[in-house]
């Protein structure tokens, strides 16, 4: 395969990020743009990163940088309401014996990583650009950007996340839908009692968890019924967070104590979303959150992502033929392991919101995480 290939890469979150540094490990061209001035450098509060999300970290070479910034733990905790230890649960090692099986980070220095491995491959990257056109032929894609400049490219790879706007220049009309639950994070100093996920089901919402993200640091949520976002205006996020948090005992009090700023609480929604039938229209192709993603009831948004960068980076690597049929194959590989995790998320919400009592959950989570032991 000639290293003359250019590829353009839309988007610096996870997926962009990684597909960027393995395609530029194998010698590649790549220019990647990101439409936030800042490279979304700060956006966020904590992320859970299951083993099979860490076998890609590796795999990019940040590991260490990972191990020694997050908070790693290897069971989960399931508590009552008012704080009673009820079951604990060792965690499965998705990424294998040799990783840990969780790692809770905060999200901005998981990305700062990821900019810095960016930056060191060598990639062209410019903050702050969009695309306004694709041209496609048989032998790659012309696009044209905000900045008033053109590119000529053997391949693009949308990573422009949930709200892409490439998926829909493409003509895949797949569109995120509201599961009907919505959550509330912030991140907040770690009680010293905190060494692991813990969750409590029940309470006046339908989960409340937290996760250690380093030393000092932990995220914590609740999650309820989505509400009007209309109804619920900014500057009462932490009072509205706050009112849900205190039912809540144990190492909630601590948390609660903290959740004063209303800047610092972010409110979503939960979504589903999978593309079907081909995640690719001529040489434009997706991967992460434009194509698929489920609530977090899993924590395997960043995962799947992670995945498919390494997936579609390994295929592109090792073909001198990019065509329809390397990209369908993509696809494929792919579909049959995000669909059962989409599923799985979706279900568990789905079980929360419905009141069932007797919902197989621990089993449902270990039979997918234990799926995830294999690799993508």
């Amino acid at each position: 395969m000639s290293n003359a290939r250019t590829v353009l890469v839309i988007g610096g979150g996870a997926a962009g990020n990684a597909v960027t540094v393995l395609l530029r490990r194998a010698g590649l061209g790549v220019d990647l743009i990101e439409a936030k001035d800042d490279w979304n450098a700060t956006a966020g509060s904590g992320i859970t990163l299951q083993g099979n999300a860490l076998r890609v970290l590796r795999e990019l070479g940040v590991w260490e940088q990972v191990e020694t910034s997050g908070y790693g733990f290897g069971s989960v905790g399931i508590t009552a309401p008012d704080g009673t230890v009820l079951h604990v649960q060792d965690d499965i090692r998705s990424g294998g014996d040799d990783l840990p099986a969780t790692v809770g980070m905060q999200r901005p220095q998981l990305q700062r990583i990821l900019i810095d491995a960016v930056r060191a491959s060598g990639a062209q990257v410019r903050l702050g650009v969009r695309v306004t056109a694709l041209d496609q032929d048989g032998d790659g894609v012309s696009a044209r950007f905000t900045d008033g400049t053109e590119g000529r490219y053997d391949l693009v790879i949308a990573a422009d996340g949930l709200g892409s706007t490439t998926r829909a220049a493409i003509g895949i009309t797949a569109k995120p839908e509201p599961t009907g639950m919505a959550i509330w994070r912030i991140a907040a100093p770690r009680p010293a009692a905190v060494e692991r996920t813990d969750l409590a089901y029940g309470g006046p919402a339908f989960i409340a968890g937290y996760c250690p993200t380093s030393e000092t640091t932990l995220y914590a949520y609740v999650v309820e019924a989505n509400r009007n976002r209309a109804s619920i205006p900014p500057t009462s996020y932490a009072d509205e967070m706050r009112r849900l948090a205190s039912a809540y005992g144990g190492n909630w009090p601590e948390i609660t104590e903290h959740i004063t700023d209303p800047a610092q609480v972010n409110y979503t929604w939960f979504d589903r979303m999978l593309v079907e039938d081909s995640w690719h229209r001529g040489r434009v192709v997706l991967i992460g959150d434009a194509a698929h993603c489920c609530p977090p009831t899993l924590a395997q948004g960043a995962a799947l992502s992670l995945e498919d960068a390494w997936v579609l980076a390994r295929m592109l690597s090792a073909s001198d033929t990019w065509d329809d049929a390397l990209l369908q194959a993509y696809y494929e590989r792919r579909i049959a392991r995000v669909r059962p995790v989409v599923d799985a998320s979706v279900q568990i919400g789905q079980w929360q919101l419905d009141g069932v009592r007797d919902a197989d959950v621990p089993g449902l989570m270990g039979r997918t995480m234990t799926m995830l032991r294999e690799l993508p």
